[in-house]
């Protein structure tokens, strides 16, 4: 499988995805925010190839523009048993939806591990399509995202979950 990579410039400015080909199109592998906290690398070896991620950017640009509510694209993104059990929960959170990491916790099966399902969280590759920025804190408040909290800010308020949610800005 030849690892691909390309740019997309958006309301948050330039994302980066990655993808490998597949049977079935380019599986993405990450989607990373300028700015963003421990960004996915490009793999060593990828080839820059924009008309690969062709559906991907008509669904992004589609989101943003308010008129996408729920991506359709393939993701392939690898992590531990545990994190991928916290990845197929979040999957389930509505747009327009926000839940406590103590809530994504009980769906993911681990309702203990609130912490740990914020690393689980903290280390979602794709940004924006695995949507961790539904994720906020006990008391309502925005918490961490890597992308930075006014992205998290911009999405949620895009998604109406902003004020519809109750959620109080945080720091």
């Amino acid at each position: 499988m030849t690892a691909l990579w390309t740019t997309l410039d958006s309301p948050l400015g330039e994302l980066v995805l990655t993808g490998r080909e597949g049977e079935r199109g380019t599986a993405l592998t990450s989607l990373s925010l300028p700015g963003q906290r421990r960004p996915a690398p490009v793999p060593p070896g990828a080839r820059r190839e924009p008309r690969a991620f062709a559906e991907a950017a008509r669904q992004i640009e589609a989101y943003f523009a308010g008129e996408l509510r729920e991506f359709g694209l393939e993701l392939a993104a690898n992590g531990t048993p545990f994190r991928e059990r916290v990845w197929k929960a979040l999957d389930t959170v509505p747009h327009g939806r926000t839940v406590t990491y103590r809530q994504l916790s009980e769906a993911a099966g681990s309702p203990g591990a609130v912490r740990a399902v914020g690393g689980a969280v903290g280390a979602n590759p794709l940004l924006v399509l695995r949507p961790c920025h539904r994720v906020i804190g006990a008391d309502g408040t925005l918490t961490g995202y890597a992308g930075g909290l006014e992205a998290k800010r911009a999405l949620l308020t895009l998604e109406g979950s902003l004020p519809a949610a109750g959620v109080r800005p945080g720091p």
